[in-house]
């Protein structure tokens, strides 16, 4: 990801934040991290994450997703160290998110895979979660979120998250941002 890219997302994500009334240190602004999971493309294909806390127990984040953006779909798996995999607990504070999990497909979805990335995903079993509302994702579960035409805010709260080892649908994807 350029630098320019980063620059754009970060703006508008913090844009987001300050929206949903979310209240960031000048050091958490300063770390905001910008995912376009290496296809360079982060407006259509990405996340922005402010990470509060990650310890051997829990974790929380702020997920920042531009209109309609799409974090890609994946699992948090079990690991070696005993780990069972990643619970995690999605809350909206501003605008829409349409999760995706297993179960029976939506007839009617209100997203849409990113165009010719299709293939890449798999569940679509479609959850609307608007501000106030939430889920829970059990370790082991796939899934798939994109924002509505407003953006979306999501507080994250989980066991300890190894983001580092997610596994995506897609085999182009790299996890860790990368700017140039």
């Amino acid at each position: 990801m350029t630098k320019e890219a980063y620059a754009v997302a970060a703006g508008a994500a913090l844009a987001l934040f300050e929206k949903a009334g979310i209240v960031l240190t000048r050091e958490e602004k300063e770390h905001l991290e910008v995912a376009d999971f290496g296809l360079g493309d982060v407006l259509t294909t990405g996340l922005e994450i402010v990470v509060y806390v990650n310890t051997e127990v829990c974790c929380a984040k702020e997920l920042a997703l531009l209109p309609g953006q799409t974090c890609p779909e994946h699992i948090h798996t079990p690991l070696e160290n005993g780990y069972p995999g990643k619970e995690e607990t999605f809350r909206c504070r501003y605008g829409t998110v349409y999760l995706y999990v297993p179960g029976e497909p939506s007839a009617l979805p209100c997203a849409a895979p990113p165009a010719g990335d299709e293939k890449y995903y798999t569940v679509f079993h479609e959850v609307i979660l608007t501000p106030g509302l939430q889920y829970t994702l059990a370790p082991g579960t796939k899934h798939w979120f994109q924002a509505g035409p407003q953006g979306a805010v999501v507080s994250e709260f989980s066991t300890k998250s190894y983001d580092e080892c997610d596994i995506f649908t897609d085999p182009r994807i790299r996890r860790i941002p990368v700017i140039e």
